[in-house]
């Protein structure tokens, strides 16, 4: 009955919190995303597709356009993420008992739902 409140809610969720991620990107840089890149013998532009990922996906995904394909992405930006960030947290929990990479995860497993299950109908662009 309320299936595409609950789409608009999950795209919501997962492109606004997202963004507070990419904004604090843009407004102060991605140093340290360029080390973690030299560490793992990456080429440094590849840090930049955080602004893709954090910035462009959310907003898009927010609004609903095209909302699988840029929640994809942000499913793509997050496994990069757990892979240069996280990689040694897999199997570790947190001072709290938690799982260390569960918020990675959950943006992770969260825009893959989206990826599954579309926009809904409350999208400038349904898929």
């Amino acid at each position: 009955m309320y299936e595409n409140v609950a789409k608009l809610i999950l795209r919501l969720m997962v492109g606004g919190l997202m963004l507070f991620h990419g904004i604090y990107k843009a407004t102060h840089g991605i140093a340290p995303i360029k080390g973690m890149l030299a560490v793992h013998h990456l080429p440094e532009f590849f840090g930049y597709g955080v602004y893709v990922g954090e910035i462009l996906a959310p907003i898009f995904l927010i609004v609903g356009w095209k909302s699988r394909w840029w929640a994809g992405i942000i499913a793509l930006n997050m496994v990069t993420a757990i892979y240069l960030a996280h990689g040694k947290d897999l199997f570790a929990v947190n001072l709290q008992g938690a799982w260390a990479i569960e918020l990675p995860m959950l943006f992770l497993l969260s825009a893959l739902v989206i990826v599954l299950m579309g926009s809904g109908k409350y999208a400038i662009m349904r898929d």
